[in-house]
């Protein structure tokens, strides 16, 4: 098994140990790390407002799809992780600006915190035809 690692510039460059994306050779399937509502150029928070930081995230969720060859459209699954549950109807609101239906499979976690004071963090799974090519 070889893995293609994904990495762009136009999203936040990772904090930790881990990869913007993966591809494994032979599939289609790319594996989305968790996006916070960092700029890439600055590597800091967009601001304290929800709006703001979930507009973010996708901004960030696009940039790396297009780097894997994708867009927002190839996503089959997204995971969102807020600090705060009453948010969940504007995550539907922002979302559904950037998904038309069919939607891809969600689930929406409530969490005590989120790297750097962040709100919000979605990661996610992208099909693409193949992700054989070199990023």
């Amino acid at each position: 098994m070889k893995k293609h690692i994904i990495s762009t510039s136009k999203a936040p460059k990772a904090i930790g140990t881990y990869s913007q994306a993966v591809c494994v050779t032979g599939g289609s399937s790319i594996y989305l790390s968790g996006q916070i509502p960092l700029i890439p150029e600055t590597m800091e928070i967009i601001s304290g407002d929800i709006n703001e930081q979930i507009n973010q995230v996708f901004k960030n969720l696009i940039a790396v799809c297009q780097k894997s060859n994708g867009n927002l459209k190839n996503i089959v699954k997204l995971n969102i992780y807020l600090t705060d549950l009453n948010n969940f109807t504007k995550v539907n609101e922002i979302m559904s600006g950037y998904f038309d239906e069919p939607y891809p499979a969600r689930a929406v976690v409530g969490v005590n915190e989120l790297p750097k004071g962040s709100m919000v963090e979605i990661d996610g799974i992208m099909v693409i035809e193949s992700c054989n090519k070199t990023y």
